[in-house]
């Protein structure tokens, strides 16, 4: 409950199911949670149909479900938009986004639309929308989340993550330690707004963000342990999101920096990569021990400069200039106007984000 009295809705999983080579058993699971359904429409790209679906199509048909392919070709309003349009037809019972942020954030804005349930099958570990209930799809008037729908099933075959290019679940890794700041912004703006805050959910965000810093070796090693607490903290972040009913205990100024900079940068990274930088530079201006975040971060392998990130010096810096008009309403560390251009080069030389 909030300060005025008012009320939000907390969204949790059903189920969550993470294991190694479990993939053979999801039609088991899947059959648990959904017992009268037929029909599933499996949200995927084309490496991952021709890589995962074979076996996720084969678990669904040992348990008497017929599998429909709808193939996402981007991650945008307009294409998921046309796969509501084309599942209303179709008498679907269940969606399964299968795949990474693309497939996912489909899937959970198609349910939502639709009114179905849907599981969450990620094949990359790279951010914790595998679990929360709101979804980033490019074509909003803004870019940031909106409100979608928490999967009723989450499930993780750890093996299939640790297959996928290491540069996504590095991502992830980004993405976790960014919480630091998030948490952060958020009792700042409790403090000085009188906005909301969620004791319990913040902790929760903010106890994923430890979890995979103390585990950092573990990941940056790549093993099963590592991967283990990074997709378990990643699950973790998206619940706090679901107790919060909004973003706020994983979203901050960090990500308004990575959203900025998705929007004025002609390469754009991944997003968990944009966001640890970010988390450098939002670091500096909260005064917690930023160096040594950074230190973590490129250790595991995660980019901590804009050489690394593969944009300009000035996309950076135009990314911090804008970063406080993405989300105007949310207030963080970087105040209601922003940052100027030269105190937005200040920050990013004095973090060694650029010469």
């Amino acid at each position: 409950m909030n300060a005025e009295g008012g009320a939000h809705e907390i969204e949790l999983p059903r189920n969550v199911i993470v294991g190694f080579g479990i993939s053979s058993r999801f039609g088991k699971h899947f059959r648990r949670v959904f017992p009268r359904a037929e029909l599933a429409a499996v949200i995927m790209g084309n490496t991952i149909r021709r890589k995962v679906y074979p076996l996720v199509k084969e678990a669904l048909e040992d348990v008497g479900v017929t599998p429909v392919e709808v193939v996402a070709t981007d991650a945008s309003v307009s294409t998921a938009d046309i796969i509501v349009e084309d599942l209303r037809s179709d008498r679907i019972d269940v969606l399964i986004g299968l795949g990474g942020g693309r497939s996912i954030d489909i899937s959970k804005y198609a349910a939502y639309k639709l009114g179905k349930s849907w599981v969450s099958y990620p094949t990359v570990a790279s951010h914790d929308g595998i679990t929360s209930p709101f979804a980033s799809l490019k074509g909003f008037d803004r870019p940031v989340s909106r409100k979608a729908k928490m999967p009723n099933l989450i499930f993780i075959d750890v093996n299939i993550i640790m297959k996928a290019p290491r540069r996504y679940n590095i991502a992830g890794f980004g993405d976790l330690v960014g919480k630091f700041i998030s948490v952060r912004d958020w009792r700042l703006a409790h403090k000085l707004k009188g906005e909301y805050y969620g004791e319990y959910s913040a902790s929760l965000a903010l106890l994923s963000a430890k979890h995979v810093l103390a585990f950092y070796r573990e990941i940056a090693l790549g093993t099963v342990e590592g991967y283990r607490v990074l997709l378990e903290a990643l699950v973790s972040s998206g619940v706090a999101m679901g107790i919060a009913g909004s973003t706020r205990p994983a979203s901050g100024s960090e990500h308004l920096f990575a959203h900025a900079l998705s929007l004025v940068a002609k390469n754009p990274p991944l997003h968990g990569e944009a966001v640890a930088v970010g988390t450098i530079l939002m670091g500096y201006l909260h005064g917690i021990k930023w160096r040594v975040l950074r230190r973590r971060l490129r250790f595991v392998g995660a980019p901590t400069t804009a050489k690394e990130l593969g944009v300009t010096p000035e996309e950076v810096i135009e990314a911090l200039v804008r970063a406080a008009t993405i989300r105007p309403e949310r207030y963080t560390i970087l105040g209601e106007k922003g940052l100027t251009r030269s105190a937005a080069e200040k920050l990013a030389r004095a973090t060694g984000v650029i010469d």
